[in-house]
């Protein structure tokens, strides 16, 4: 056995409770956990997406209908909470996007190396959560 292999530290068993805490996830393993998470979430609302978009398209008055569901509410549900989840989606969609696009960039350029997956993570996860906070301002009535 080689001297370096005797210095390198061996790990059998993982313990959730002291090995995990003090891991740290490099910014592109946080961009992959999105990526997936949105994805989920993104799939598993869609029956909200298809409301949201067949009541503003159906006719006026579905639309107004539309429009009370984000200041009056709807059924059991605040307005506010309709907010909070099309913020979620908003937030999903736009990760999920930027993500993808980065992955689609790296698949046609090459370009995997240590360097450019941090920076790209970081930009990915600067621009959806920058565009998030816009597009919510917006959504709250902010501007």
């Amino acid at each position: 056995m080689s001297e370096l292999r005797k210095n390198k530290p061996e790990f059998r068993n993982i313990n959730a409770f002291n090995d995990l805490p003090t891991y740290r996830l490099p910014p592109a393993g946080w961009v992959s956990i999105l990526h997936r998470v949105s994805g989920a979430f993104m799939f598993l609302l869609l029956p909200f997406i298809i409301w949201l978009f067949d009541t503003s398209v159906s006719s006026e008055i579905s639309f107004y209908k539309f429009k009370s569901a984000f200041t009056v509410g709807l059924g059991i549900f605040p307005g506010f909470i309709i907010k909070l989840v099309t913020l979620g989606l908003i937030w999903a969609f736009l990760h999920h996007l930027i993500a993808g696009l980065r992955h689609l960039y790296m698949d046609a350029t090459h370009s995997v190396n240590i360097e450019f997956g941090r920076s790209s993570a970081l930009f990915v996860l600067i621009l959806s959560i920058g565009l998030t906070v816009v597009l919510g301002a917006k959504l709250f009535g902010i501007y």
